[in-house]
């Protein structure tokens, strides 16, 4: 008893002191979060109205012509294309993914299809080994690629995809989840940007679920994504800001990757954390809001937990590695805005942290 009486006495003597000041500390932060946060989203509604009346669509922004076929240089006229699909034991879906990724409308001559499969079950390489070289014998230029190794995850194995020599002669890669079937025109639509400004190093398409009417958790995550496609990145495309690689439905400019260090797995969010480094390095991306590639969200609780913790503890820790070297930049009216924004992110992802832990 006189042990408990003595902790109770520390307490009394130190919470005043001590602990309340702390907790007033957190919650003048948590209350100037909060108001950047309702300052960002006010911002946001207002650019999205401006860009809705006056249709500042990319094409008006940049350059967009479309490719057109040269007498003299044939097929040579069209750059070469890599598409990068990354794959970890995906029986359901391996079959469309690849399907789409071989039906898109380029030259065949002048498009890699590279499959990276991780996959840990000998079954499923097998039926993805068979499924590229079934493709391969009508004429595709496939690769099916797989490694010793599941150093890195998704970011280790887009790293050595690109290591190979073939990559050498191609200027872009477009990358697809294992989950997404692109469009036959999404290269199309997405390449001339890049050829006609070299100042863009990404071109972002929109992601469209092909399951959100299954249960009422994929209805929300349709709301919560559509508000971050249709409003986050479409503002930050329209006026030229920053905004983050969604890590699929993208289409890089090689030497953007190369100039940016390449891909790094030190952070759960690799696509975040590569679009951070482009941006410091001064390259520009552009959001297509009406090109939609087709995909699936989470169903079960569990699946959609994983994910919300991987993409909400991801930035927190890619900002904790990154601070400094967004510090040193000298861009500071360019880069202030971005931290504006990347702390309010933090804020949010550390709510999600602890709504989806407990």
């Amino acid at each position: 008893m006189e042990f408990t009486g003595q902790i109770g006495l520390i307490w009394e003597q130190t919470k005043v002191p001590l602990v309340v000041p702390v907790l007033k500390v957190m919650v003048i932060l948590c209350l100037a979060m909060s108001a950047m946060l309702f300052i960002e989203r006010v911002y946001m509604g207002i650019v999205i109205v401006f860009v809705k009346l006056f249709r500042r669509k990319p094409e008006k922004m940049y350059k967009w012509e479309p490719m057109k076929d040269d007498v003299e240089l044939g097929n040579l006229g069209y750059p070469m294309v890599l598409v990068q699909i990354p794959m970890y034991n995906e029986k359901e879906v391996y079959q469309l993914s690849i399907g789409a990724a071989c039906g898109l409308s380029w030259p065949a001559d002048r498009v890699i299809i590279q499959v990276l499969d991780d996959s840990t079950d000998p079954a499923i390489k097998t039926l993805v080994q068979v499924e590229c070289q079934r493709w391969a014998s009508k004429g595709i230029n496939i690769k099916y690629e797989i490694r010793d190794n599941r150093n890195g995850y998704k970011a280790g194995a887009l790293k050595e995809g690109m290591k190979h020599s073939y990559v050498k002669q191609c200027d872009y890669v477009a990358i697809f989840d294992a989950d997404f079937q692109p469009e036959p025109h999404f290269l199309t639509r997405t390449i001339p940007f890049l050829v006609n400004n070299p100042q863009l190093g990404l071109v972002q398409a929109r992601w469209k679920f092909v399951n959100s009417d299954e249960c009422l958790m994929t209805r929300m995550q349709e709301m919560s994504l559509d508000y971050h496609f249709i409003v986050e990145q479409e503002v930050g495309s329209s006026t030229h800001a920053f905004f983050g690689f969604n890590g699929t439905a993208g289409v890089w400019r090689i030497s953007a990757i190369n100039e940016a260090g390449g891909w790094k797995d030190r952070t759960t969010v690799e696509d975040m954390d590569l679009a951070v480094r482009a941006s410091l390095k001064g390259w520009k991306f552009v959001y297509v809001g009406d090109l939609k590639v087709k995909n699936e969200l989470p169903s079960t609780f569990n699946a959609y937990r994983n994910q919300q913790h991987r993409w909400s503890c991801g930035p927190a820790n890619l900002f904790k590695k990154m601070a400094m070297e967004i510090i040193r930049n000298k861009v500071y009216s360019y880069i202030i805005p971005k931290i504006i924004h990347f702390l309010i992110y933090i804020y949010v992802c550390v709510c999600v942290c602890v709504r989806v832990r407990y």
